[in-house]
């Protein structure tokens, strides 16, 4: 009957750890190091998680990987529908979203997109990874779109304007502006990069 009991108890044991803070703190390390350079030992420092307990949570490396990838492109939607969400005008909202992005880009130490940073460099030999990152950016792609629909037909934008082509004239502006923070460059280079797209776009 103890031992029954004592089962009980750590079968009802809660958690040691938060799941998604050890995926954020996993992510941050793919982040910094990249897929290949991250080892088992790396996540498991990072997390506080034993090396069974990561297989527990997780699977194996790639397994932690692509949780994080998911999460990330999660966040990234959630990101998006939220600046588009808040009213104002599309030029309002479209440099609420540069600046957020150069501000997110340029933490950590200019470590720029998770996505646009590690997972490309793994998409050309993992179709799982090509298929999450592909399926992400037309997710924020598809928000944006329906956003400035919204917007020709509350008169906000101009009848003739391309409500898909600038969207995706948004998101390739983001994923350069991630890429100019990797490459080491400062703030008001991505601010001038911003400020160039969103007069291009003529909102």
């Amino acid at each position: 009957m103890v031992q029954n009991e004592t089962e009980a108890k750590r079968r009802g044991r809660p958690r040691a750890y938060d799941p998604d803070d050890a995926l954020r703190r996993a992510r941050d390390v793919f982040w910094v190091k990249g897929y290949a350079a991250t080892s088992l030992d790396d996540l498991a420092a990072a997390t506080g998680m034993n090396r069974p307990s990561l297989y527990a949570a997780f699977g194996d490396k790639q397994g932690i990987y692509l949780a994080a990838l998911r999460a990330q492109a999660e966040d990234l939607a959630a990101a998006i529908a939220l600046a588009t969400s808040q009213g104002g005008p599309p030029a309002i909202m479209v440099r609420l979203i540069f600046d957020r992005s150069i501000d997110a880009y340029l933490s950590g130490g200019g470590r720029g997109c998770f996505l646009v940073g590690t997972a490309l460099t793994e998409a050309g030999a993992n179709e799982e990874v090509r298929m999450i990152v592909r399926e992400a950016f037309q997710r924020c792609d598809d928000i944006l779109e329906r956003r400035f629909h919204a917007a020709v037909a509350a008169g906000e934008m101009a009848a003739d304007a391309h409500p898909r082509a600038l969207a995706q004239l948004v998101s390739a502006t983001m994923h350069e502006l991630s890429m100019l923070a990797r490459a080491g460059h400062p703030r008001p280079v991505l601010e001038e990069r911003a400020a160039l797209a969103l007069t291009l776009m003529r909102l």
